[in-house]
């Protein structure tokens, strides 16, 4: 390899590398990759999707970033898939492959078309971005081929996609009664509908992930959910701790956790390109159809949030309740029903994904947020999980039904997309 290919290469890897792992003090930065070890093309891709998808475009929430990512990491997947001879169930094509051509190219064609489809106003950028990935891949037949097949999974990516039902300007149903949803301040906004109605990646049917729903008005088990968000989630809680504050505004950073989390994942976990594509298609597209049975849910049950129901608390029927016309979560509520959790039902199906494909639940890792300026670190998957249900109630603005449904419906998405989907199709491979 020469002196100008190293280098092309080098400044690529410190590119991805101060993107993955921001500076914190006090904390050791997630490492992508170690010194003198080749890069691996789909964390490096994925390290650039984040930077179209959220330093520029500044997609939000995590909902509508994930569709993005889901676009992306399906495409790059397939691509990669088809030059190891399809060992997987493809997501959508295996373009025709002699095997010899380069992942490389792949992973690169496969990422910038779906990118420029997605935000063309950063065209420029992106062209100039993609040269710079190819100029360090040797010119060839490996390389063209390479190209080419990422080019096909791309088109097929963004046919597929056309017309999903993004970004759509439906609007949240808005109540008046005990127990409906209706727009909370500070904003009151009503956005993010259209979800409950896009086009999933892989679930058949929304709808066949319907959780319980919340507790009825007059019940003890709302009256225990109000009585504790009511102490614990307030602005002035006075029984919160320090910890607790930190990880209600680390979980609810917009710049998800979750995309440090599956690229140090594959780094820590020596994934190879394969796995690596495998493991973040799995993971991007559970991601985002848990979002669209979440929001299907929440169309259905159309559940106030916590602020409504403790200032209104006077009007629900249950003797165990009392109002607080006052009362004020530590974060702001988003713009859309309770029950369920968004943040649960994604990170609940990320984390189940996450632990289908390597087999355990019992992995190390850790993420930095922004917005606290720390790293939290878990020993497993399911701790994880367990940590996002208590943080939204920390936070105000969930009660426990709903984060509890809510990771339950996200696992629930996980189990059927891991058994119906991106299975072996050749004896001996494995998930991990």
């Amino acid at each position: 390899m020469g002196r100008d290919l190293l280098h092309r290469r080098g400044v690529v890897a410190a590119a991805v590398l101060a993107l993955v792992a921001p500076a914190a003090v006090g904390s050791p930065a997630a490492a992508v990759s170690t010194p003198g070890a080749p890069l691996n093309a789909v964390v490096v891709w994925d390290a650039n999707a984040q930077t179209a998808i959220w330093d520029v475009a500044g997609q939000q929430p995590a909902q509508v970033s994930g569709r993005s990512f889901a676009m992306v990491s399906g495409a790059v997947y397939d691509a990669v898939n088809a030059i190891a001879g399809t060992p997987y169930q493809p997501y959508l094509v295996a373009p025709r492959s002699r095997g010899f051509e380069s992942t490389d190219a792949a992973v690169g064609a496969a990422a910038h078309r779906v990118l420029q489809a997605l935000f063309p106003a950063q065209q420029q950028r992106l062209q100039a971005q993609y040269e710079q990935w190819l100029a360090g891949i040797p010119d060839g037949r490996a390389k063209r081929g390479g190209m080419a097949i990422g080019e096909q999974t791309a088109a097929a990516m963004i046919v597929a996609r056309h017309d999903d039902g993004a970004f759509g300007d439906q609007l949240w149903t808005v109540g008046t009664g005990p127990g409906q949803w209706r727009p909370t301040p500070p904003g009151f906004g009503n956005a993010g509908a259209w979800f409950a109605d896009l086009k999933p990646f892989l679930i058949p049917d929304p709808a066949a992930f319907r959780t319980a729903g919340p507790p009825a008005l007059t019940s003890r088990a709302y009256a225990r959910d109000v009585n504790e968000i009511q102490r614990i989630g307030s602005a002035t809680s006075t029984v919160r701790t320090a910890d607790q504050t930190e990880a209600a505004r680390w979980w609810h950073d917009r710049r998800s956790p979750s995309w440090e989390i599956k690229r140090q994942l594959a780094t820590s976990q020596r994934l190879d390109v394969l796995q690596t594509a495998r493991l973040f298609a799995m993971v991007d597209i559970t991601g985002t159809d848990a979002a669209v049975a979440c929001n299907d849910d929440r169309d259905n049950w159309s559940f106030w949030r916590p602020i409504t129901a403790i200032q209104l608390a006077d009007t629900d029927g249950n003797p165990h309740t009392t109002a607080d016309p006052d009362w004020t979560p530590l974060l702001i509520t988003p713009p859309q029903p309770d029950h369920p959790s968004g943040n649960t039902c994604g990170t609940g199906a990320r984390m189940a994904a996450n632990r289908l494909f390597f087999g355990t639940d019992r992995i190390p890792f850790s993420a930095y947020s922004v917005d606290t300026g720390t790293r939290r670190h878990f020993h497993s998957f399911s701790q994880a999980t367990a940590e996002v249900v208590e943080a939204r109630i920390w936070g105000g603005i969930h009660f426990r039904s709903a984060d509890v449904n809510g990771a339950r419906l996200g696992e629930a998405v996980a189990e059927y997309i891991a058994r119906h989907h991106f299975q072996p199709l050749r004896q001996g491979e494995d998930g991990g």
